[in-house]
This record gives C-alpha cells, structure tokens and sequence, in this order.
C-alpha cells in the first residue's frame, strides 16, 4: 500500500508494463491498457529508479545467478546513442515575478542530463564493463562529445559484486580488456597501480612517437592478440542490450531514467543467463 492507504497495483502487471515500454520505446502515455494506467507504471518507474530498487535487484542477481566475477576477465567500452536534445526551459525566480525569468543555461542542464553535441548532434555516451559472459557489471553515461578514456576511473570504480557469502565485494578482475581509445598513458598507470593486467592496443601515433624517441619512448606495452579476440564480449553485450528499442535510441529527458532503463536491461540479461 502507499502512504495514503490504497493498496498497490500488482507489481508484475507494472514491472511488465515497464518491460514493454522499454522493449518498444513507445511514448508512456502510449502504454497498453492490460498493463494499467500508464502514470502508475510510470510513477512505479521512476519510485523505483530514485530509492535504487533496480540497482538493488541487479546487484542480488549478480550474487545469485552463479556469477563468475574475479575469475574471468573484463571488457571495457564505450558507445554513442542518438538523442535529440530537449530544449533549452524557462524557470521562473523563486523571488517571484517581479524578479523576471531566468533562462536555464542549455550547456549546463545538457552535460547534468550526460547530453553533448557530437557528429550526430545530441548524443549520450554510454559506458560498460562486462564479464567474461558479456553481462554488464558497472554502467556509466556521459554527454556524448566526452572521449571514452575520462570515463575509464568512474567504470572500474562502479564495479562492486557482493559475495554470496561474507566478505568484501569483488571489485577486481584478472584482466582488463579495453580498445584503442583506452591507450592512453594515465589508464596504464591507473591499472599498474591498481595491480591489474591489460589488453589493450597502442594507437599508430602512439607507436610512431614511441619509436621516434628510439630508447627513451621505452618499451611497447605488452599485448596479446589471442587474448583481445575476447574483448568483444562488451560488443555483444551493447548488441543484446540495442534490442531494447528505448535503449538504441534515448528517449528520457532525464538521465537517471535512461540510465534506470539500462540497469533494467542489464538485469534481464542476468536473469536469462543459465545458472551453473
């Protein structure tokens, strides 16, 4: 029941409800009758993405579902999805109006909503790391001109696997598997600090200014082709989650609700995965 006594709508019929909307990326207001009003699937929705349900259902998942975190190793990646851009709102002063109205900085309220202008206009980035299955572990979105090395930190910190049974989560993996846009020099001194091994291919001006300083560009970073062919595990990964048709292309405003609608997804990947 909610806080003023009416009993709750049954939560498979609104949980199936969201299911839909996210699988076709139909306007709420659009939402089918059998799955009851579309403000309560909506506000369930958005309830639920605010006091971390979601996450929380995620991440009981990943312990449950026989996960093999630690043992395996990591992909890491990034990618864009269209997003046309809302535009720029009105606010009026909180003085009043005698105070006039403000206008909301369109920069500002687009890079809080992970909103950048890139090639394809307004794009959202979104950034995964994945198991050794290609399940999604650590979920983050910025505005879509950010280059995918900033956001390397905030993926590996948001990995956090409790264990089934006591002790700490699990927050480090094997191996880390990353593509030419993670060859920088501050990603391989993050992951050498963190003691974690790497995969990841030196882009050609790397190389090329590398071996123009002849001895002092060093020695090339180690890497092994056998074991880059498993990086597009996080490939498949974006591929399965793209089925999602309000994942592919972003329709919320608000990047919490899309970032809750991947969480979602990530968490049907989970629950398809056969237990071992």
């Amino acid at each position: 029941m909610d806080g003023r006594g009416r009993p709750w709508r049954d939560h498979r019929q609104v949980v199936n409800g969201v299911l839909w909307r996210l699988r076709t990326g139909a306007p709420w207001r659009d939402l089918l009758e059998r799955y009851g009003p579309w403000q309560t699937v909506y506000e369930r929705f958005a309830r639920w993405e605010a006091d971390g349900t979601w996450a929380t259902l995620l991440e009981h998942v990943r312990v449950v579902r026989d996960d093999a975190v630690g043992r395996g190793e990591w992909a890491v990646a990034g990618r864009l999805h269209d997003q046309p851009g809302p535009p720029a709102r009105r606010r009026r002063s909180q003085k009043g109006a005698a105070d006039g109205d403000e206008l909301e900085d369109p920069g500002r309220s687009q890079a809080r909503q992970a909103l950048g202008r890139s090639r394809g206009g307004l794009t959202t980035k979104v950034h995964l790391a994945v198991d050794g299955r290609g399940l999604p572990l650590s979920i983050v979105l910025t505005p879509g001109n950010i280059n995918d090395a900033t956001a390397f930190g905030q993926v590996l910190d948001g990995i956090r696997v409790p264990r089934s049974a006591t002790g700490r989560p699990r927050t480090t993996p094997e191996r880390v598997l990353g593509d030419k846009a993670y060859s920088s020099r501050a990603i391989r001194h993050l992951l050498r600090r963190r003691g974690l091994a790497a995969t990841i291919p030196e882009r050609r001006d790397q190389e090329a200014n590398r071996r123009r300083r002849g001895r002092l560009g060093g020695r090339p970073p180690a890497f092994g082709k056998e074991i880059y062919r498993d990086r597009n595990v996080v490939e498949r990964c974006f591929a399965r989650l793209k089925q999602f048709r309000a994942i592919a292309t972003r329709f919320d405003n608000l990047a919490d609700r899309y970032r809750a609608g991947i969480i979602l997804a990530s968490l049907i990947l989970w629950l398809r995965e056969p237990v071992r």
